[in-house]
Formats: C-alpha cells, structure tokens, sequence
C-alpha cells in the first residue's frame, strides 16, 4: 500500500507508506543473481553458521531497494532531489518490512518548495532496519 502526497503536506504527515511479503531464501537468491552481490553469508546457512550467525540475512541493499520503491511509489522520481539512508539492524529471512516516510520539515531551496522526509524501515517486530531521509520537491 502506498500513499499519495498532497502538494502541501505538514510537518509530522504520513508521504510513504509500504509494506512487503517476508523475506524468503527464494528472494535472497533471486536478489544475489540480480545485484551481482553472491555474498554466502545471504543464502548459504552453513557459511552463515561459521560466521556465528543463525541463519541467512537479508542484503542491506535489497532493504534499501524497498525503501526506495516505497520512496518512489509515494513521490515521481523527477521530484526527489535526495535518499540517503543508514543501516540500523541486520534484516533476518522471514521479516515482514514496513516502509514509511513522515514529513520532517518543509524548506525552501533556490525558490523550490521542499520537504525533507524522515524514513524508516521496520520489521513485523518493530525494530528499525533502515533509517534515512529523502529532500522531495513539493
């Protein structure tokens, strides 16, 4: 699900809003082959294993790739002038994401108006796996 945003939001409004199917070993593959990233530690549980983990982890970027679908499902690319994002937490297989984006302050830029969005990426659970922000043109 994704929101639409109004051409003069407020501080504190709700512009992105998405959630995703938990995370699966099929997508972690399908996602290795796409990114050109074959990292073992995302689909082979042995390899993970050795290196204290459980089991397989997501990608950071296919995370971030998420949130920048939801980014942009909400705002048309041509208007984001910004998306810098941080990683918080290792997104386990199995996760069910929630991506959202509130309106952290309006601003203005060359006589562009602005928002700066604050954006996070959740698991089923609560736990920030993504923090960032994106500069829109409103």
């Amino acid at each position: 699900m994704s929101e639409t945003p109004t051409s003069h939001p407020a501080v504190g409004e709700r512009m992105v809003f998405k959630t995703f199917p938990p995370i699966t070993r099929h997508r972690l593959a399908l996602y290795c082959g796409a990114s050109g990233d074959h990292n073992p530690i995302h689909v082979d549980i042995d390899f993970a294993r050795e290196a204290g983990f459980p089991d397989v982890f997501s990608h950071g970027m296919l995370v971030m790739a998420w949130l920048g679908q939801a980014l942009t499902d909400a705002v048309p690319p041509q208007r984001i002038r910004s998306f810098s994002t941080r990683f918080a937490a290792i997104t386990q297989l199995g996760a069910e994401l929630t991506c959202e984006g509130h309106v952290a302050e309006l601003i203005e830029h060359e006589g562009e108006s602005r928002a700066r969005l604050a954006l996070t990426t959740r698991d089923q659970n609560g736990e920030v796996k993504l923090a960032g922000e994106a500069i829109i043109a409103l």
